[in-house]
């Protein structure tokens, strides 16, 4: 089943709404990255272990940022909402809920670990 020009518009809009999301975690956390280290050393301590914290969120933000970007190139070349493994049409559902996705929901299922 084809989506329609309203689904694609509220997907649409839901990635962009994400991606501004993700660009304002990663400008607030570039912007707490100016910070210097305070100058007591268990203090410090404390601080480099947040660094590593929000550096994995930094991380995280911009892979997302990444499929967010892929799923909008894909919205408008008309091949959104393909399962890139097995070739099928993903579900509205999936993908009103997760609009980066790019496997359906039993792809996904034997992806997952566990």
């Amino acid at each position: 089943m084809q989506i329609s020009k309203k689904e694609q518009a509220d997907i649409r809009d839901k990635l962009l709404a994400e991606k501004t999301e993700f660009n304002k975690r990663v400008t607030t956390i570039h912007q707490n990255a100016k910070n210097p280290l305070d100058a007591d050393s268990a203090e410090q301590a404390a601080q480099i272990g947040n660094v590593a914290v929000v550096s994995a969120l930094e991380s995280e933000a911009v892979t997302e940022l990444a499929h967010i970007d892929a799923a909008l190139q894909r919205l408008e070349s008309g091949n959104y909402g393909t399962c890139v493994s097995c070739g099928e049409r993903i579900s509205i559902g999936r993908l009103l809920a997760r609009p980066a996705s790019t496997e359906c929901v039993d792809c996904a299922e034997l992806d997952s670990p566990g």
